[in-house]
């Protein structure tokens, strides 16, 4: 299991704690330093059964001046998100867990990072 973080985020942390608490094997990717690849957000992607539209922090600063909220939302349009993603890395929501059977979810609730330690046989 490997988890996409930015160590600023609540979110994140609660997410390691509560990997913590239940004796999760997981690595850990900063996400803003060790920036995903368009090929790696892709894939991310899939797992998550997501678009890149779906992932995009829209609210951030960067978003609002690449003026994402009125770019289209199809297929058509689908590496232009994923090649801003990669460019801007802190455009992608976290924290995202890719779980031992090839899926994903993004964790930003206590259900769904528990929904990928169900999915991980990671744990010590």
């Amino acid at each position: 299991m490997e988890i996409w973080i930015n160590p600023a985020c609540s979110k994140c942390r609660s997410a390691l704690s509560l990997l913590d608490a239940e004796g999760a094997g997981y690595s850990v990717r900063r996400y803003l330093e060790d920036v995903p690849t368009v090929e790696e957000i892709r894939a991310v992607l899939k797992r998550l059964g997501l678009e890149p539209w779906d992932i995009t922090r829209t609210q951030e600063a960067e978003a609002k001046e690449l003026g994402v909220k009125d770019w289209p939302r199809d297929a058509a349009a689908r590496d232009r998100w994923t090649e801003a993603l990669a460019a801007h890395p802190k455009l992608i929501q976290r924290p995202i867990i890719t779980a031992d059977d090839g899926s994903a979810v993004v964790g930003r609730t206590e259900d769904a990072v528990r929904e990928a330690l169900s999915r991980s046989s990671g744990r010590s």
